[in-house]
């Protein structure tokens, strides 16, 4: 896993993993509300229940809680 200008590069994943992870950003990054980012926290909360059987990288799960922490400031 690479990261480059805040932008998470990742070789070799799944297609569907990589566009979950992308779909999630871009929720995040488009809340302009409270309820709205709690909806993002779940969405959060399901990425991780679902992609931890196949392993997916930690780096992801650190990225996507940095973006819901940046967004509630």
């Amino acid at each position: 896993m690479l990261i480059n200008l805040n932008k998470v590069v990742m070789p070799q994943t799944t297609q569907s993993l990589e566009n979950s992870y992308n779909k999630t950003i871009s929720v995040i990054k488009s809340c302009k509300t409270k309820s709205q980012l709690e909806g993002a926290s779940r969405m959060v909360k399901n990425f991780k229940n679902l992609y931890e059987g196949v392993g997916y990288p930690k780096a992801l799960s650190y990225s996507l809680d940095r973006a819901i922490k940046l967004k509630r400031l």
